[in-house]
């Protein structure tokens, strides 16, 4: 998902604004998620992508956003077993969403205010694979619609779940503050979380790190409209150590006063599972040097696979991940990569990523801090997810199969 970061600063409450146009839903509607049998109306009835996900980054790599605050990632709709729909509608996929809220009148006025120019593309990521998924967005739940209206009604909604979740001050309250010594507990970060929240809140990390959030929540009526109601997780747990967690100041600060070193008292519940991050990764916002491996993320598979030397995406259990090597730029923030068949380039002809003798000129890559960047989006693509001894082609343009690809030293 591009370098997704996105900080929001507005005053606006759930449910403060009613959409304008869209469907007037029952105060019976079933909750999503909840439903033992179909419900037709999904206009009033969030699905299949029932479980809303408010997802937050604690954005070091680069800083975006102040320094008291995490930033608001996006507004997710998962299925309500763990799955998830993405870029459901091209026809939606707006490439000029910016315009769209300036001249909104039920976009809160602050909406674009502390976002990155450089990374205003977020928002067109942001809305055209999550957005164009949620059912009661469709445009035929408007009467008399008019194109796009329903891109001010997703990131209202957005900034108000957002600003219900002041994720570093409840943090701060149960002494859990940014440092660059102090160490604590998943136990504790999430019981911090989850006694505000209601419900366990999955916490994430990178290289033993605090990174991201998810605040998750079925809904009763329409996402423009409804109310909004904390759920258990389904699907992945955390990708946190149980012990030893950092929470590093943003802007290489000292963070504020000292915490203890380790933090061992905690209640409340803890997300389902628990996982360790496997490997050390670079800590991002800078090109990658050296030798490594890039392993493969998506969803609907606990086994994502990784990149061979062709540049391929395989998953066959047992085999061993190639090894890349990384050369920057002399811009810095730029990469090329080359595996043992040669340097690896993403042809002007289909979009797809090769790795080859045949290949005379490197690409140029980046890394947002989580994932390797191509042209910006952290996002690349497949015909299909490969099985057996299958071998995926990647592309850098849209197919029917996404990923993210994540860099692990060797």
């Amino acid at each position: 998902m591009f370098s997704r970061y996105l900080f929001v600063e507005a005053s606006l409450a759930v449910g403060a604004v009613m959409a304008a146009g869209s469907k007037s839903c029952p105060a019976d509607s079933p909750l999503s998620c909840q439903n033992s049998t179909t419900v037709a109306d999904t206009c009033c009835f969030n699905a299949p992508g029932g479980q809303i996900l408010m997802t937050q980054f604690w954005d070091t790599h680069p800083v975006t956003g102040p320094e008291d605050s995490w930033t608001m990632h996006g507004l997710w709709p998962d299925n309500c077993d763990g799955s998830f729909e993405s870029n459901c509608d091209k026809n939606r996929a707006y490439k000029n969403i910016t315009q769209i809220l300036q001249g909104s009148a039920r976009t809160p006025s602050r909406v674009l205010e502390g976002l990155p120019g450089r990374r205003r593309d977020l928002l067109e990521h942001e809305f055209g694979k999550h957005g164009t998924c949620i059912s009661t967005l469709e445009p035929t739940c408007y009467a008399d619609y008019q194109p796009t209206q329903e891109v001010g009604d997703y990131f209202t909604r957005a900034v108000g779940l957002f600003k219900d979740l002041p994720t570093h001050e409840w943090l701060a309250a149960a002494g859990i503050v940014p440092s660059t010594s102090a160490t604590y507990t998943l136990e504790a970060v999430q019981a911090a979380l989850s006694d505000k929240h209601g419900k366990p809140v999955v916490v994430n990390c990178k290289s033993g790190e605090l990174n991201e959030l998810w605040y998750q929540y079925n809904v009763q009526g329409s996402l423009q409209d409804g109310k909004f109601t904390p759920a258990d997780p389904v699907g992945k747990g955390s990708t946190c150590p149980k012990t030893g967690i950092k929470y590093l100041p943003k802007g290489g600060g000292s963070g504020g006063s000292p915490a203890p070193t380790t933090m061992t008292t905690s209640t409340g519940s803890a997300p389902t599972s628990t996982t360790a991050t496997a490997g050390p990764a670079p800590t991002g916002g800078a090109a990658l040097s050296g030798k490594g491996r890039i392993s493969v993320s998506t969803s609907g598979s606990s086994e994502g696979g990784f990149l061979i030397s062709s540049g391929t995406w395989y998953r066959q259990n047992g085999a061993t991940p190639a090894t890349y090597t990384a050369t920057p730029g002399s811009d810095g923030a730029t990469f090329t990569l080359s595996t043992s068949k040669g340097k690896c380039a993403v042809q002007e002809t289909d979009s797809s990523l090769t790795c080859g003798s045949g290949v005379s000129a490197a690409s140029a890559f980046g890394y947002d801090g989580a994932h390797l960047t191509y042209d910006g989006k952290d996002t690349f693509y497949a015909d299909k997810m490969p099985e057996g001894n299958d071998q995926g082609v990647v592309y850098a343009t849209e197919k029917a199969v996404s990923f993210q690809a994540s860099w692990t030293a060797a």
